[in-house]
Order: structure tokens, then C-alpha cells, then sequence
């Protein structure tokens, strides 16, 4: 495991790369392109080394592109939305922005309503943008309005291992009670069950495991399930 530190040149190489969360792309001063790191954290990267970022455990989200989101609506804007994704600036989402929308057909989001997102563009000096469609197959793919439900804040380090399919908490969830999730990078996670309990133990289950919180791990958190009457 790597280590870095704000400003420090990273050596990642890829013919395809991609940068996420805690890197960034600049012009050094012979004008060749370099690679830094924007924050302090564990530098990581997939198996095929084609995505790189940084792993910090923060509350702080920066965007970055083609990540999934979890945000509150606040305002309309013209004809689009303006939405809190916990970043330093509100996102903007186009009211086209949808799979099958249409300026006659399209979603009418109120102040306060949750979607769940993908960002299209991310740049420190513009604001961010999302699309509630898949960029492959322009298809919903789950993206869209969240109806119901509630939303846990977590940290971004508890979202990435939320998204980690090896990790176990959601099939151990989902072996016990029926459980709906939508994971957000952005530190944000809604859950959705029948059962008020259900979604009350969801919950708690992620802030006792959080690496910010109780961090009381796996044993711990099912001797803590035990305890609920679920």
C-alpha cells in the first residue's frame, strides 16, 4: 500500500486511464501532462490498473466522473434541478436527463426529493453534473428518483466499501430481511424495506461498522444484530 501526500506526482500509466476521486491530470512546467494527488490517503487503483484514486477517510465528497451518487434536491433551476451531493458546491441536473425524457414527458422533482445519480462532469473550477441514466446503455439502470425510504450518512471510506462486492454486510442483510440499497460514493446511502425495523437495522448496522465510528467489525456487528428484534 502507497501513501501520498497533497501535491505529490503520481506514476499511474494506462492507455485507457482513468482518475478518480483525490487525482488530477496538469501540465507540468516542460508541458508534459503529470499526474498529482489533490489529498492525503492511500493511493489505489483496480486489477488492470486502468482507475486510479485516493482512499481517504473523509466526509468531504469531491466529485469526479462517472461515479454514482446519492442527492437531495434544494432548488429548480430553470429546467433542470439543483442537488446537494455533500460536495463544496451543489451538482445540476438537467431535467432531460432522464431515460425517456422529453420536454412534454419528463420526471417533476420537488424540492427535498432523493435520485440517485451518476456524475458526467466533474471540474475544480466548474459545478458539477449529473445524468440519472447509464452512459453506455442511456438506460435507467436503477438511476433516477428514489421513492420512500431513508437516507444513512456514512463516510466515504464506508460508501467504496458498501460498493465492494466482497464485502459483507448487504448479502448478510439480505439473508436476514428483504432490503433495497442504493450506494452513493458520496458518503451517502438510501435503504428501503416493508418493514420500518428493517431499514432502522440497516442503518445502525452501517454506522457501527463505519472505519469514522464504532468500527466494531464483522463478529461485532452480529452480536449486535442478535440483540434487535427484527
Amino acid at each position: 500500500m502507497t501513501s501520498v501526500l497533497p501535491g505529490e506526482v503520481v506514476h499511474a500509466q494506462h492507455v485507457n486511464l482513468k482518475l478518480g476521486p483525490g487525482l488530477l491530470q496538469e501540465a507540468s512546467v516542460d508541458k508534459e501532462n503529470v499526474i498529482i494527488s489533490t489529498r492525503a490517503g492511500d493511493l489505489k487503483h483496480t486489477a488492470n490498473n486502468r482507475q486510479w484514486w485516493v482512499e481517504s477517510n473523509s466526509w468531504r465528497y469531491i466529485p469526479a466522473p462517472q461515479e454514482s451518487v446519492v442527492g437531495t434536491v434544494i432548488a429548480r433551476s430553470g429546467e433542470g434541478y439543483r442537488v446537494d451531493i455533500g460536495s463544496a458546491h451543489m451538482a445540476s441536473l438537467d431535467g432531460l436527463a432522464f431515460e425517456g425524457a422529453t420536454k412534454r414527458n419528463r420526471p417533476n422533482l420537488k424540492v427535498g426529493s432523493l435520485v440517485y445519480a451518476r456524475v458526467s462532469l466533474a471540474h475544480k473550477d466548474m459545478e458539477p453534473e449529473l445524468e440519472c441514466f447509464d452512459a453506455q446503455t442511456h438506460k435507467a439502470e436503477g438511476f433516477g428518483e428514489l421513492k420512500g425510504g431513508f437516507v444513512v450518512r456514512c463516510s466515504l471510506k464506508m460508501s467504496r466499501l458498501l460498493l465492494d462486492p466482497n464485502y459483507f454486510l448487504l448479502p448478510f442483510l439480505g439473508s436476514k430481511f428483504p432490503l433495497d440499497a442504493a450506494i452513493g460514493v458520496n458518503g451517502r446511502v438510501w435503504l428501503n424495506s416493508q418493514d420500518p425495523r428493517h431499514v432502522i437495522a440497516a442503518a445502525r448496522c452501517i454506522e457501527k461498522l463505519d472505519p469514522a465510528g464504532e468500527n466494531v467489525g464483522e463478529e461485532g456487528l452480529k452480536h449486535f444484530l442478535a440483540t434487535l428484534d427484527i
